[in-house]
């Protein structure tokens, strides 16, 4: 899951960067209401934390305009605690949920859990796929019973596979799943995880779609 936080607050900022890392989440962080317009207009993301105060602007006005231009990606709104009308204006405004300050960082990452389970139309919380099952929160897998062993970057391509199967990710949109901004990247880093990772649940779950990428078996 990869997941964009706005936050002009250096070490609150670095907190949940850190904290959702930790989640098995992609965090990547900037500080203005501009570098997130920016951010958002080049890189998909599964979800955007977003507080309402800052330096540039509100975090109401990139609401507002991602809704406008159609953009549905979940957003988180950091709000002051007793701040009513902020959270009720936040949600008229078209976020998906709110969490006051200050949090949990365990909250923060089960709410946006909550929230792709939403935009993905599941209502459980495992994932089933086949006779596999994932359990995103614990970030454990089983096949047929049987436990998988799977670093942190392969449960997130077999957690992308299993919630969409049949759904082609370019090679550029499992870099994205797998890694951050500031992260370099081998030439054969995708191949390589790909992999390992049928070599554990089966070559044949994966396909490769020649000159697109690969997809998960929908049946």
């Amino acid at each position: 899951m990869r997941v964009l936080i706005v936050e002009d607050d250096p070490v609150l900022q670095n907190g949940l960067a850190v904290g959702l890392g930790i989640h098995g989440m992609v965090a990547e962080a900037v500080g203005t209401l501009s570098d997130a317009v920016a951010a958002l207009a080049t890189t998909s993301f599964d979800g955007v934390v977003l507080d309402i105060m800052l330096p540039d602007g509100s975090g109401f006005d990139l609401v507002t305009t991602l809704r406008r231009e159609g953009n549905s990606v979940p957003v988180l709104l950091l709000t002051a605690r007793d701040a009513v009308e902020d959270r009720i204006r936040g949600l008229d405004t078209g976020a998906d949920d709110y969490l006051g300050k200050p949090f949990d960082l365990d909250e923060v990452a089960a709410r946006l859990r909550a929230l792709r389970r939403r935009s993905l139309g599941r209502a459980t919380p495992l994932i089933r796929w086949r006779d596999i099952v994932l359990d995103p929160e614990k970030r454990t897998a089983t096949s047929g019973g049987q436990p998988l062993n799977l670093s942190r970057r392969e449960f997130t391509l077999l957690q992308a596979f299993a919630e969409r199967p049949g759904v082609i990710y370019s090679k550029s949109d499992l870099e994205a799943m797998l890694y951050g901004w500031q992260e370099e990247i081998e030439s054969n880093a995708v191949e390589v995880h790909i992999h390992n990772l049928r070599n554990k649940i089966g070559r044949d779950r994966i396909e490769t779609v020649r000159g697109l990428g690969y997809k998960g078996k929908a049946v």
